[in-house]
């Protein structure tokens, strides 16, 4: 099956936050009026498989959910500070929060910690602590009225620009259950629909992460009969652009054969990029179509407006008369 590129749409600007909306809180880090790479997005893949990449690793079990904050590239040592006064409260022993008057709850992971439990801590003068070894960044969360929030939403961390825009890498449609697409644009039966799509950091990351893929913020899909009707217009297969769905919902949202950057499976970690795949469709019957041409619309954008396209079009054609539309020698899969 041959994807279709659309014309890219670029909204930069529209929603672009600056360090002057009395809404928005500064960096943890110094400067804090500068942006500084952001290399794991909010709603990233987390995924630590329990089996091997040989065994079922990618269909078996593990610990999946989707990554609740920013992770904000900077080397050990570095000194973190609240982005908003408040009180401490420990989480474990490299991870605390600081409950604010009015702006909720922020949460920092990966230091050394240097406050005390229930201490007043001031934005920007106090040391929370510091970065620790190995880990080169501190993870933020925000947590609005008791739901985990996007700090890249409005009224959030400012200054922050991006200038990339996400891409469909794939389109696929597998027959319903497997990791494999179909080997030829037709298509029968019980199918899902999988798209594979990525951003990238609008500021170069460095180390082992350099280069590795981060979440698009939204993506949407539509499908139609070329010349007929909508059936499915504009549909979230995911949206992190504020809060998160349900950690029980992560394989409704990502397709399986996802995985996080640098991704565990087993006892063994793997330094290579994410591959991030996002359920569409996860169980459409064809048989409730007309045979026909279709194409399946693919819609990603970033918390800034900068967004692309991207289609494929596929025929269904259903055997009548079959246990289950497709013929005995049903199109084999490929991957």
């Amino acid at each position: 099956m041959r994807l279709r590129f659309l014309a890219t749409l670029c909204s930069l600007g529209v929603l672009l936050l600056s360090s002057t909306n009395a809404s928005a809180y500064p960096w943890p880090i110094k400067p804090f009026d500068q942006q500084h790479p952001i290399r794991a997005n909010f709603g990233d893949p987390r995924t630590r498989f329990l089996n091997t990449m040989l065994t079922d690793g990618l269909q078996g079990p593990g610990t999946f959910a989707f990554h609740n904050g920013i992770d904000i590239a900077a080397p050990a040592d570095t000194p973190v500070y609240p982005v908003i006064s408040g009180q401490v409260r420990y989480i474990d022993g490299s991870a605390i929060s600081v409950k604010t008057k009015g702006r909720g709850v922020f949460q920092y992971f990966h230091l050394v910690v240097t406050v005390r439990n229930r201490e007043h801590v001031v934005a920007g003068k106090t040391i929370l602590g510091y970065v620790m070894h190995a880990y080169d960044h501190v993870h933020l969360s925000e947590i609005r009225g008791g739901r985990v929030w996007n700090p890249l939403a409005r009224g959030g961390i400012a200054p922050y620009r991006d200038h990339t825009v996400p891409a469909v890498d794939a389109i696929n449609v597998r027959p319903a259950g497997s990791l494999l697409s179909f080997d030829s644009d037709t298509v029968c039966g019980l199918v899902s629909i999988v798209a594979a799509a990525h951003d990238m950091t609008p500021i170069p990351i460095p180390g082992v992460f350099g280069g590795f893929p981060v979440s698009p913020a939204l993506v949407t899909w539509s499908l139609y009969r070329v010349g007929g009707s909508t059936y499915v217009r504009d549909a979230d297969a995911a949206d992190f652009r504020t809060t998160l769905p349900s950690a029980k919902t992560f394989w409704n949202v990502y397709a399986r054969g996802s995985y996080q950057n640098a991704p565990r499976f087993s006892n063994r970690q793997y330094f290579v990029p994410g591959r991030f795949l996002y359920n569409l469709a996860r169980g459409i019957d064809t048989r409730a179509y007309p045979n026909g041409l279709y194409e399946v619309l693919v819609h990603v954008a970033d918390m800034r407006g900068n967004a692309s396209d991207a289609a494929l079009q596929f025929i269904v054609a259903n055997h009548p008369g079959t246990e289950t539309g497709c013929p005995a020698h049903a199109p084999s899969s490929a991957p």
